[in-house]
């Protein structure tokens, strides 16, 4: 049985305005419908920290991740704000190529 203190393993991520327009576009390619889930469970279980994600110099809470194979679909953007209450992440864009 856990324990009612502990934290999820996780932080939840929340989409944005402009990500979840993106998403509800009915001509939205299924190859990347399906990245851009896979990104924000991936984000969700490594709480932000993603192998591969860069941070931004100025705003190391701002992270980019390759999005796609390779990052063959373009880049998602996300921002970690973990002193919130709870902690959590947001994605922020998705830059196609």
């Amino acid at each position: 049985m856990s324990d009612s203190h502990e934290q999820p393993d996780g932080w939840p991520c929340v989409l944005s305005e402009e990500v979840t327009s993106l998403l509800l576009d009915l001509a939205l390619p299924a190859d990347v419908f399906a990245a851009v889930v896979a990104a924000t469970v991936l984000i969700n279980t490594t709480r932000g920290e993603v192998p591969g994600a860069t941070a931004s110099a100025k705003w190391p809470e701002q992270r980019r991740m390759p999005l796609g194979p390779d990052g063959a679909l373009g880049v998602a953007e996300y921002v970690i704000v973990a002193h919130a209450e709870p902690p959590q992440i947001v994605l922020t864009r998705v830059q196609l190529y």
